[in-house]
């Protein structure tokens, strides 16, 4: 897993920013409207818990003209339940084409991309659709951010989330910054160089919601083949893999899923259920 990164912010990445105090918010905060200002891009906050106006005045106390990019129209500040959050709950397909949708909305206001923060503290709460905020993390770095130019920061708050909740939703950009976050159980992210998933750690009982998560991306990945990464898996058990291919098999016209370099417990698994096999490619390298 990649350690936090501070300094200038990256254009083009999609990072998790894991904080667990104010001053680090409003470092994190100003570090990156204060450079998405200055490259000319149009910058949007996404707040969850907290008051749009706590922003603005944060920004302002960081010497930003935050007022005077509000009102040329290169600052906006909405809350999540007017926007992603809105109507019946969390859906990611919706909340991809919103990005599309703010890209082209900005390119037509003449600023060359998006630059974006989001509270991500409802993923802890009741909210509809939020065990499916896991697999949109997954899948933004291939379907968004490699075809958009689009920049942003999720902001995971350790005092509003539960540690495992924070642990395994960081562990799914590819970029981190703020505050370390532990490995959990098992954890994904998304390939760097080619659309898949990297899977590290066990997958048992407990990792079932991850897993299946997994299996999502799989399922519905626009891509001429599935690829799942588990060279870093100790173990994977039957329930599992039943899951994954499952989630291969639901692919319209798709090829098997491709395995690369699977732990010894899955290639025994495939023995004794051969009914896997042909929704299944291993590879060893």
């Amino acid at each position: 897993m990649a350690e936090p990164s501070e300094g200038e912010p990256v254009e083009g990445c999609h990072s998790s920013v894991v904080f667990s105090d104010d001053r680090q918010w409003a470092g994190h905060l100003a570090a990156f409207v204060r450079s998405g200002l200055a490259r000319g891009r149009r910058v949007q906050y996404f707040a969850d818990t907290t008051d749009p106006e706590r922003v603005l005045a944060a920004l302002t106390d960081a010497g930003i003209d935050a007022a005077g990019a509000v009102a040329r129209g290169q600052l906006s500040l909405s809350v999540a339940t007017q926007t992603y959050l809105a109507g019946s709950g969390f859906d990611p397909d919706a909340m991809i084409g919103l990005w599309q949708e703010a890209v082209d909305e900005a390119g037509a206001s003449g600023y060359p991309g998006v630059w974006a923060i989001g509270e991500m503290s409802w993923a802890n709460r009741d909210v509809a659709g939020a065990d499916r905020l896991l697999e949109y993390e997954l899948r933004i770095h291939h379907e968004v951010f490699a075809r958009l130019p689009l920049t942003a920061w999720c902001f995971y708050d350790r005092r509003l989330m539960s540690d495992a909740c924070v642990d395994v939703l960081a562990s799914a950009h590819l970029t981190h910054r703020g505050e370390s976050h532990a490995a959990p159980a098992l954890w994904l992210a998304p390939l760097a160089d080619r659309p898949g998933l990297r899977m590290s750690g066990s997958a048992g009982y407990d990792t079932r919601d991850t897993v299946a998560a997994a299996a999502a991306v799989v399922s519905g990945a626009q891509t001429p083949r599935a690829e799942l990464d588990l060279a870093a898996v100790r173990h994977l058990d039957a329930a599992s893999l039943a899951v994954l291919t499952g989630g291969a098999a639901g692919r319209p016209d798709g090829p098997p899923l491709r395995i690369r370099q699977p732990p010894p417990s899955l290639r025994r698994l495939l023995q004794l259920f051969p009914e896997f096999d042909a929704s299944v490619e291993v590879v060893d390298r």
